[in-house]
């Protein structure tokens, strides 16, 4: 990466449920340079996938999302981010129950945060879902990759049954409603 790059490039660490649903959608939008699922917020430093599902390491399956500000911007991937999971479940997304599937914005820095809050109070007032919003707000705790078995997990594995059940309507909601956004390949 060149240094420009580098200065131009953000990150954001959200939480909305499986992490390869979060990853799929990411992966396609304008902006987004790179998508990490992995984990953070927990106790246990570089934890395993196996002892996040174990629900006693306090981890959320999150992504880390790089983005370039120029293109696109923080409130917009926040829009992104609940348009595509249901903020308004605690520690659940669908049949995915536990701790690790909770609806979690883990900001970066001030400006993120002001940001959040904003883009949280659109969300209500518009009305977008009939109960109120859980998602919990948090400064970025350590940031752990996940295994390589987990990243970009829906374009290696479309065939398997949560790909097809779960991740793909999410990205066909998603193309359906921020076509404009989408990168050329995945148009």
């Amino acid at each position: 990466m060149s240094e420009t790059q580098s200065r131009s490039t953000e990150k954001a660490i959200l939480g909305g449920g499986c992490f390869w649903c979060l990853d799929a959608v990411y992966r396609n939008l304008q902006g987004v340079s790179a998508v990490v699922s992995g984990y953070a917020g927990g106790t246990v430093p570089n934890p395993t996938y196996e002892q996040v599902c174990g629900k006693r390491t306090g981890h959320v399956e999150v992504v880390e999302v790089s983005f370039d500000p120029a293109v696109i911007s923080y409130a917009d991937l926040l829009r992104v981010f609940f348009t595509i999971h249901d903020p308004t479940t605690r520690d659940r997304q669908g049949a995915d129950v536990g701790p690790q599937y909770r609806s979690v914005i883990f900001f970066t820095s001030p400006e993120q945060e002001r940001t959040a809050r904003e883009v949280m109070a659109e969300v209500e007032r518009e009305q977008l879902y009939a109960a109120p919003i859980v998602t919990d707000l948090l400064p970025a705790p350590q940031f752990w990759p996940g295994e390589a078995e987990h990243q970009d997990y829906f374009a290696r594995t479309p065939w398997s049954g949560y790909c097809r059940a779960v991740i793909a309507p999410k990205v066909a909601k998603f193309r359906k409603s921020f076509a404009h956004r989408l990168k050329e390949h995945a148009a």
